[in-house]
């Protein structure tokens, strides 16, 4: 089940069986009270912060900073500029293998830094969010501000899959940066064909053109290689990897 396809690699094989994306259908926003929303899976996570703002409702403006959707933002926690999805999701509503209808609060999903620990096959179809009574003038000044720092520091224009590797220390701010890390590795503009370490920011892999699956998976595993062999961080994928090698 696919989201916007952000944060994901399929490898040059392909992937057995069917992929399912769900449609606008499951991008609806609505608010349900004053300092709630309930977003569909496919509602793209600029356009959540976007309506909360216009709903005066603050806590969500982090949302500006990622590129994806509600969906995929549940299934892995995404968090960007000091917010985690944990810290507003309410409950989330998922389907099963039978099709059949549920709701969870968000405490039965286990979530931690970019992991969710919701056992079994899921599809999430939409997500209630909660923050808090804000001005809206203020937080648009707060989405501007994410936005014109995430143009700064990350090659927001060029073809990339996101973040690559997760933080060693997590979300902990004063931690250890996988950027940092990369870095000191050495791994700055270090290529793969036409696979390459971003110059502007190290942390993510950027494809210059005809990059294979291959080749942004073997620079991702010589990054990680590298790291350890200079800082003794093993660094954690958080691009998910899925599919097969091309035979």
């Amino acid at each position: 089940v696919l989201g916007a396809g952000s944060n994901v690699l399929v490898r040059d094989g392909g992937l057995r069986g069917a992929v399912i994306r769900l449609g606008a259908a499951f991008g609806e926003i609505t608010q349900t009270d004053e300092t709630a929303l309930m977003a569909g899976a496919a509602a793209l996570d600029v356009r959540v912060a976007r309506a909360a703002a216009d709903a005066s409702i603050a806590g969500l403006a982090f949302y500006r900073g990622i590129p994806g959707a509600i969906g995929g933002a549940v299934a892995m926690n995404a968090g960007a500029y000091g917010g985690e999805t944990c810290d507003v999701l309410v409950e989330v509503e998922w389907l099963d293998r039978d099709g059949e209808k549920h709701v969870s609060a968000m405490d039965a999903l286990n979530l931690s830094y970019r992991h969710n620990g919701h056992d079994g096959f899921k599809v999430y179809t939409a997500a209630r969010l909660k923050g808090a009574r804000g001005d809206k003038a203020k937080i648009l000044a707060e989405m501007e501000a994410i936005s014109d720092k995430r143009e700064d520091s990350q090659p927001v224009k060029a073809r990339t899959g996101g973040s690559t590797f997760k933080n060693p220390d997590g979300a902990d701010p004063t931690g250890l940066k996988a950027w940092k890390l990369i870095d000191a590795a050495g791994c700055r503009g270090l290529r793969v064909g036409d696979a390459q370490v971003s110059e502007q920011h190290c942390n993510f892999l950027i494809n210059h053109g005809v990059a294979t699956a291959s080749d942004l998976e073997t620079l991702g595993e010589t990054v990680r290689q590298r790291v350890q062999e200079t800082s003794g961080v093993e660094l954690q994928w958080e691009i998910k990897r899925m599919g097969e090698a091309r035979a």
